[in-house]
């Protein structure tokens, strides 16, 4: 990235400008080329410096930073080699070697310097990012979501960046000129940018490689200085403004902020950059207003509007942030005014450079960063939010979208499908070229699971992912109380689901992922499960308990029969069922039976005294000792705890099913 405006911002805060008091005339004119950010002009100066041996150490170091500003990392490499190592070189030195290392891959040389800087720059928060453990911090990334991304035909030899898309056109920055004697830009010795714009049909992404068909967008926008990063918006007639970014220039008149250098006696003029407003009066567009946002001492800019058109983002360094430059937001007002800017805080921003913020058309906020970790310099990084849509954390998005080289300015459709970035990654046309790319989300898998009987929502749950007709298992995840479960899946492939509860046997459902559209984002399946037919089960029951040679309730028992009053008058409220009560082996067959059949009236009039009609007991019924759970036949054969598991109610269901339930049920099953 070599012109871009969002240099001009971040210079101001990346430069640690050191002049010696006795310095030649070469070098003098090579710092002042370098404190007015003219890069392409100091660059042979210092290397004529080189060639005289004329302070070749104060050379070497503006060399490296010139290409590290200019975002040729491999240039400044060289120039970082020569003096690197002398005892004489600031650490800071140590810090942007290592991430010019990185920035072409060289990670374990990277490291190395990284650690060298962190040992004499314990606290600084931009290493404690970049180092974990005592080893480069690693990239995560949603390795579902893919992108293909190609570059746009419309690149051309000069920078191309920050491509949006409005109304069947295609709108970007360029420094490329329709002039034939263009001003140049002293960073890169390029032209100043201007805003073009491409019709959308233009077989703009068929890899023609000419920029046939690019237009400059209007004169009243465009001027002398650099013009960029453009958002539409609509104001409180629904009439369409713009947003745009340039440098401080209003009504004719061009702002300066002056900074004077004592020692040096030198007066340096930095013409920051703003965030102005434009509007179609009569058909025509004017500038209309520069936002209270900006000011003449630090640079202001990279709008962008959300969905709603209630707030504007940007990114700013101003006092107060957290690092380089930070990403902003206010409030937009219903006249078309703007609010008190508000820092996007630091789980977004850091102590580098946070920059082009972009808001979807679901709300999440994209940006750049150097400062987090990434592949290279700039990465693209989105917002993760939670419930009450504060962010908690942010994601890089991986490659391709994301290079060793700087990768800037996401933008993306209203359904997230396709979009463009900006990259100075390598094999491009240009400085910085624009790249297209379709997006294919990442899939998952949602739904409810409900009993096929009452319909009422299972919690707990437990759904497991296999495939290989259930050999291989993937993941598995429980249902919520609301009976609801969601897992990410991937696409093209064929799913067996394995849902398992206590009160419900286990259910084998078919999922297949083949042939959904690239859009879909989401598969949703519900699923219907029968319950046991065991009474004990369904209600949770413990042993019901009756003392030695009585059938009264006991307490405790109450409390278990409570559990089946609730299950036939709330959770399955058409279940008919028997009841039937067994003794242990010890006494007569006369003596068991009547025991067993008072229980048995006891139960019966406990459920009946509590709500569950009659109808709904088809019979009670005590079996005395007739019917054993075990091979106990005298109390000498078995131990006491197994003895008593004879002595026990049950509750037999005849039928569990209404009249709906009866269709739902069927119907399930041959699903």
């Amino acid at each position: 990235m070599r012109s871009k405006p969002l240099f001009v911002i971040t210079c101001v805060v990346l430069l640690a400008t050191s002049f010696l008091t006795a310095q030649s005339v070469a070098q003098k004119k090579a710092d002042i080329m370098f404190s007015k950010f003219s890069y392409a002009k100091a660059i042979p100066l210092y290397e004529e410096m080189l060639v005289k041996d004329d302070n070749a150490f104060h050379a070497l170091q503006r060399l490296a930073e010139s290409y590290l500003l200019l975002r040729d990392f491999e240039k400044s490499i060289p120039y970082f080699e020569r003096f690197i190592e002398s005892r004489e070189t600031p650490s800071n030195y140590y810090f942007k070697y290592g991430m010019a290392l990185k920035s072409i891959g060289k990670e374990k040389e990277a490291l190395h310097w990284l650690k060298r800087y962190k040992k004499l720059n314990k606290n600084d928060k931009r290493v404690k990012q970049f180092l974990k453990d005592g080893n480069l911090a690693s990239v995560v990334f949603n390795s579902r979501e893919r992108y293909e991304v190609e570059p746009v035909h419309f690149n051309s030899e000069y920078n191309d960046f920050g491509a949006i898309e409005f109304n069947g056109r295609i709108y970007f920055s360029s420094s490329r000129s329709t002039k034939e004697k263009a001003n140049l830009y002293e960073w890169d010795n390029q032209p100043w940018l201007d805003i073009y714009y491409i019709e959308e049909d233009n077989d703009a992404f068929s890899g023609r490689m000419s920029d046939f068909g690019v237009m400059p967008f209007d004169d009243a926008i465009n001027s002398e200085y650099h013009e960029s990063s453009l958002a539409f918006s609509t104001d409180y007639k629904n009439d369409t403004i713009i947003y745009f970014t340039r440098n401080n220039y209003f009504q004719n008149k061009t702002g300066f902020y002056e900074i004077k250098h004592k020692e040096e006696k030198l007066v340096e003029k930095r013409n920051n950059l703003k965030i102005y407003k434009a509007e179609k009066v009569d058909g025509n567009w004017e500038v209309t207003r520069n936002l209270k946002l900006n000011a003449d001492h630090y640079s202001t800019g990279h709008p962008s509007v959300n969905p709603n058109r209630t707030k504007l983002y940007f990114a700013s360094d101003r006092p107060g942030g957290y690092g380089g430059t930070d990403i902003y937001y206010c409030d937009i007002h219903p006249r078309g005014g703007v609010g008190k800017a508000v820092n996007a805080g630091p789980i977004v921003n850091t102590a580098g450079n946070e920059m082009f913020p972009f808001v979807n058309n679901e709300g999440k906020l994209f940006f750049s960063s150097d400062g987090h970790v990434g592949f290279g310099q700039l990465d693209v990084f989105a917002t993760v939010t939670n419930e009450e849509d504060a962010i908690v954390d942010i994601i890089n998005l991986g490659k391709p979208i994301n290079s060793e080289k700087d990768d800037f300015a996401f933008y993306s459709n209203e359904d997230g499908t396709k979009g463009y970035i900006s990259s100075n990654r390598k094999g491009g046309k240009g400085g910085d070229d624009i790249y297209r790319f379709d997006f294919t989300p990442s899939l998952y898998l949602e739904g409810y699971v409900y009993d096929a009987v009452n319909d009422l929502p299972l919690d707990s749950v437990l759904i497991q992912l296999t495939k290989d007709n259930g050999d291989t298992f993937i993941k598995e995840t429980t249902t919520d109380k609301n009976g609801y479960y969601r897992m990410f899946v991937n696409r093209n492939m064929d799913y067996t689901l394995s849902l398992t509860r206590r009160t419900h046997p286990n259910k084998m459902v078919d999922l297949s992922t083949f042939n959904l559209p690239r859009t879909q984002k989401k598969v949703v399946r519900d699923i219907y499960m029968e319950p046991v037919m065991d009474v004990k089960v369904l209600a949770g029951l413990n042993k019901i308990y009756f003392d030695f040679d009585k059938s009264n309730i006991r307490p405790d028992a109450a409390r278990e029969l409570d559990k089946v009053v609730n299950l036939m008058l709330v959770t399955y409220p058409y279940m008919t069922i028997k009841l039937e009560a067994h003794t242990d082996p010890v006494g007569s067959h006369q003596y068991n039976d009547k025991l067993s059949e008072a229980r048995a009236k006891s139960t019966y009039d406990y459920l009946i005294k509590n709500g569950i009609s009659k109808e709904r007991i088809l019979s009670y019924k005590g079996f005395g000792k007739r019917r054993p759970v075990n091979n106990c036949k005298t109390k000498w054969d078995c131990p006491a705890k197994v003895l008593e598991l004879n002595r026990r109610t049950e509750f037999p269901i005849i039928n569990i099913l209404g009249p709906e339930s009866k269709k739902a049920l069927v119907l399930n099953k041959s699903k």
